[in-house]
């Protein structure tokens, strides 16, 4: 395996559309669910005090600093390994998580300022990754990051996010919190909520890490946050009960059809469309292999590639 992508490669991957950007979409065609999805965490994440709120969408080519040693992962986490991640030079790589942006973020805020802010990053994220029904190697995620001084933020209105964040995404469904390590989190948790009596992972979140306000130049002493994360292709095939990550980019027009809003999916065949009947005579010492041949003589050429 080559240590860096290609130029082929590395094109490919940024020609890959964000689905969770409704700019990019036909007009004609309709706002994909992704992005409604993601409109309904915005809200949430900013009600009920009308929070003032950021969204920034930035380029998935990322300072690989910022994607690991800022955000306080280990030297030796195996996520670094180019098995894993995919670099384009020794300093730069398409970022593994939405977090990669964090840093810079906080590297522009004014140090000695007032602030309660939320910032929002959705995007893309490159992973190299098994492609099957619950994997995709670019898939969307948002991190959501309230940051504040001088007010303390605790975890009770860590609490209070999630539970918002669950309702936009999953209305009315029950979550828990299990304890969680995150390198750039404190109290750290994972979010489950129940569905059709099973525990799924919906969200990972915490207290915002000192250490990593101190490499960002603020002061831990008076900046304070909450920081959660959550992957919008699980989120949505949860909310609708999608059962193949693949669905989501689908061009089938029963699938598009049913991506351009948040009610539940109505499951489609994976066959081909059925465009012609056809009826035949034949013999009682026909056999399967005869009778394909039949078939095949009887449409033609132009049925052959759909019956081979």
């Amino acid at each position: 395996m080559s240590m860096y992508l290609s130029s082929s490669e590395l094109c490919a991957a940024l020609a890959v559309p964000d689905l969770s950007d409704s700019s990019g979409d036909d007009p004609a065609g309709g706002v994909h669910a992704l992005a409604l999805l993601f409109d309904c965490i915005i809200e949430a994440a900013t009600a009920p005090d009308a929070l003032p709120h950021r969204v920034v969408r930035s380029s998935p080519l990322v300072a690989t600093v910022d994607n690991y040693d800022a955000l306080g992962f280990d030297a030796r986490a195996i996520t670094r390994d180019r098995r894993h991640s995919r670099y384009v030079s020794p300093t730069v790589m398409l970022r593994s998580h939405t977090s990669a942006g964090i840093p810079a973020l906080l590297r522009q805020l004014e140090a000695d300022g007032d602030r309660d802010e939320v910032l929002v990053l959705p995007g893309l994220v490159f992973r190299r990754d098994q492609i099957d029904r619950t994997h995709v190697a670019a898939p969307h995620q948002v991190d959501v990051w309230r940051v504040s001084a001088p007010t303390r933020r605790k975890v009770a209105e860590l609490r209070d996010m999630v539970d918002a964040l669950v309702s936009a995404v999953l209305p009315g469904a029950r979550w828990r919190e299990v304890p969680a390590a995150h390198p750039y989190t404190q109290k750290g948790r994972q979010i489950d909520v129940l569905l059709d009596g099973e525990w799924l992972e919906l969200a990972e979140c915490g207290l915002i890490d000192p250490a990593l306000l101190a490499r960002c130049g603020l002061d831990p002493e008076r900046w304070s946050g909450l920081a959660l994360g959550l992957g919008l292709d699980r989120a949505l095939m949860l909310r609708k009960g999608i059962d193949d990550i693949r669905v989501l980019r689908s061009t089938d027009p029963r699938a598009v059809a049913q991506l351009r809003d948040l009610t539940p999916w109505r499951p489609i065949s994976t066959l081909p469309l059925v465009t012609r009947d056809l009826s035949i005579l034949i013999d009682e010492d026909d056999d399967d292999e005869t009778l394909g041949d039949t078939v095949r003589r009887a449409l033609g050429a132009v049925g052959m590639p759909e019956l081979t």
